[in-house]
């Protein structure tokens, strides 16, 4: 475990950009804010959501972390991932709709397939695949398709590694949970 004050050079690390500083501070801080997190939603998939929030809004905003506003490094980098999963757990579950979502004939994934020519199975993956949002469906099929190391897909996404990771198993998370229902 890091001091109080090697946490907040960590964190002045970061909002220079180092990507080496982030995998550190998130290896060091991530278990805390996971059960923080967890304990307010008390649902893995949840906490992993708003860790994955969190973690981009330190990535983004570490440059305003002030160590005489806050008590200590990991307290504000705890406080940004508590507010997430407390607002969170205040926005009332959406209805389940009934039925998938139309797949289109022109879809702009590689190797597109007219509707006609695709079997069952593979209707309902493009349609678990397309329920996610835009930036995480082109994640998941540069993964797969690219053939991207996470590092290579990383910097490509300009994104810190632990972050592409922590992205890419909720999304994996959510297509599974989606072909199981």
């Amino acid at each position: 475990m890091l001091s109080p004050p090697e946490v907040a050079m960590l964190i002045a690390a970061v909002s220079r950009g180092d990507r080496k500083a982030f995998d550190q501070l998130y290896g060091v801080t991530s278990p805390k804010v996971y059960g923080v997190v967890l304990r307010i939603l008390r649902r893995h998939d949840l906490a992993i959501t708003v860790m994955e929030d969190a973690y981009q809004h330190v990535w983004e905003k570490a440059g305003e972390f002030d160590p005489a506003q806050s008590s200590s490094a990991v307290a504000w980098v705890v406080g940004i991932a508590r507010a997430r999963a407390i607002d969170l757990s205040r926005i009332p579950e959406p209805a389940q709709h009934e039925g998938d979502p139309e797949v289109t004939d022109s879809m702009a994934s590689p190797g597109a397939v007219p509707r006609r020519q695709m079997n069952d199975s593979l209707k309902r993956l493009l349609t678990c695949i397309g329920r996610l949002e835009p930036e995480r469906q082109r994640m998941v099929l540069l993964a797969y398709f690219g053939a991207f190391t996470r590092n290579q897909l990383a910097v490509k996404l300009d994104m810190p590694t632990n972050l592409l990771t922590s992205a890419l198993r909720r999304s994996l998370f959510e297509i599974e949970q989606c072909l199981t229902t």
